[in-house]
């Protein structure tokens, strides 16, 4: 598969990487069909209206789905068949996903489609892409696939405004698609044999918000690296546990990755300096152990990354058209392969906000040197930043009730045909909320981190990470008393969501000349 150096992403023959799928959902990028793939999909066409015409019997050409897969359907009917499939499947329920979740659903199986194993119609997949360039998105219920036998309701709905049936957002507002297609004078697409079928079967929702979910682990992954490196300086924890040499003898690159960050963000620090010969042999586990925490969750993260990257560039739905005598109803369509990495992801989050929490427990103690007990002056008659822990206690426990893994769990549908499925698209939006619930444990850590930081002054950190600290206190000011903590910890939740600090990070160690980037940065990114 090629990689296309553009702004152009040619759908089915480029490689399809998660930053690239991003960028063409928020239309950074444009993506088209080639005179080679339109080509291609017509050919896989042909072979399809070839069994239909020679009356050979193919699963989901010509039978009935699922169990009904030994009724035979004349050629007359394979047609109305295709509208049935569609709108028989489209009993999703729960709220709407995110727009840009369903677009990305479009964008995968566009591409999915376009390598030509799919039976599918040119004039569906150029329907499929005017819906993605006109940014009139489907409207898709969040819960009813059990992932396997495809995201069969999830993707039913998706591909609904089609056939001129379901809801789209249309100019920000959800519009029934009739009403759109009569203000813009056009007709629905004209579904024939296979078409529904290939639209249906596939992971495109657990994909899509397995996206998302590397997206936001990844930013929570680096801010937390940067956030607890301010809390070790906060609390004079030694960096000796991050020595180069030292991983080398656990060479996990996930470990090797966060130490060399942590050395990165912890150079020539008067901080580190000033407390070198302290009497204190070794910090607890939350301080000495980032590289080993946190590194741990970057390879899951990794691992999850990897495997969405051959899902997402794979033909997911069935049955595989190869040509008129060979076509195979296998199951690439099963969500297995996706869904074990999508909890392990979601545990490795929650360990995260673990740690987190550890070291916003620390942080308070009167044990710390040079920290007030609480991390505020005149506590008794001010609560200090105790309660801030109860929250993020409460996200931390609410996290691990999470993590029971949804793969664990198989349910038997289709009257027994469908004995075995995933359950990914269970796990993938648990591990989004458990994500969700990283970012709030993260903000309030950073609050603490800042807070403790500034007990240190006059002396200097990093240049690093004196800017990390000038840039939360743009956006929160130092504690002297009690105050209404909530908004503070809304605007610490909004600035990690932002990503305002990784941007002026790597702003700032491009004026000074800092190496900030290695080679694994590559590795480690989107």
């Amino acid at each position: 598969m090629k990689t296309h150096k553009s702004n152009i992403f040619r759908f089915g023959e480029d490689f399809l990487t998660i930053g690239t799928a991003l960028k063409l959902a928020r239309n950074n990028i444009k993506g088209v069909l080639t005179p080679e793939t339109i080509s291609r999909v017509q050919a896989n066409r042909d072979v399809v209206l070839k069994i239909v015409h020679k009356k050979k019997v193919v699963y989901g050409i010509n039978t009935g789905f699922g169990p009904l897969c030994t009724s035979l359907i004349s050629k007359e009917d394979t047609k109305k068949l295709q509208y049935n499939l569609l709108m028989s499947h489209s009993v999703g329920v729960g709220n709407f996903i995110d727009k840009e979740i369903a677009k990305l659903m479009l964008i995968l199986k566009l591409h999915a489609l376009c390598k030509g194993y799919s039976g599918i119609a040119v004039e569906t997949v150029e329907r499929i892409l005017w819906h993605i360039e006109n940014d009139i998105i489907p409207c898709v219920p969040e819960q009813g696939s059990v992932g396997a036998s495809g995201d069969l309701a999830p993707l039913s709905h998706l591909f609904l405004p089609l056939i001129g049936m379901g809801k789209v957002w249309y100019n920000d507002e959800q519009v029934p698609m009739d009403v759109v297609l009569k203000r813009l004078d056009m007709k629905p697409v004209d579904l024939g044999p296979k078409e529904g079928l290939a639209l249906i079967n596939g992971t495109q929702f657990m994909a899509a918000h397995a996206i998302l979910l590397l997206e936001k682990l990844q930013n929570c992954l680096d801010h937390a690296d940067i956030i607890a490196a301010m809390n070790l300086e906060a609390m004079m924890g030694s960096i000796k546990p991050f020595d180069e040499e030292l991983h080398q003898l656990r060479p996990h690159s996930g470990g090797i990755y966060v130490a060399l960050r942590m050395r990165m963000l912890l150079s020539h620090s008067e901080i580190v300096k000033s407390h070198k010969k302290c009497n204190r042999v070794q910090d607890p586990y939350s301080l000495r152990c980032i590289p080993q925490v946190h590194g741990a969750s970057r390879n899951a993260w990794l691992h999850l990354k990897e495997t969405i990257l051959t899902e997402i560039n794979s033909v997911t739905d069935n049955p595989i058209i190869f040509s008129e005598d060979k076509t195979i109803s296998g199951g690439h369509f099963h969500g297995q392969p996706i869904a074990l990495p999508i909890d392990y992801a979601g545990l490795a989050a929650a360990e995260l906000g673990n740690i987190s929490d550890r070291r916003i427990y620390l942080s308070m103690m009167e044990s710390v040197p040079g920290l007030p007990k609480l991390l505020m002056e005149h506590t008794g008659l001010n609560s200090g930043f105790m309660i801030l822990q109860y929250s993020t206690a409460a996200l931390v426990s609410e996290n691990k009730s999470l993590c029971f893994p949804a793969s664990a769990d198989s349910i038997p549908t289709s009257l027994g045909q469908e004995d075995h499925v995933s359950m990914g698209s269970v796990a993938v939006r648990k591990s989004l909320r458990i994500v969700e619930n990283l970012e709030k444990i993260l903000g309030i850590e950073m609050m603490c981190a800042a807070q403790g930081f500034d007990f240190r002054k006059p002396m200097k950190s990093n240049v690093l990470l004196d800017e990390m600290h000038d840039l939360i206190r743009e956006h929160i000011s130092f504690a002297e008393t009690d105050r209404l903590f909530s908004d503070d910890i809304e605007n610490a939740i909004k600035l990690i969501q932002s990503k305002e600090i990784i941007k002026r990070l790597n702003e700032t160690a491009k004026k000074h000349h800092i190496h900030l980037k290695n080679e694994d940065d590559e590795v480690f990114g989107i």
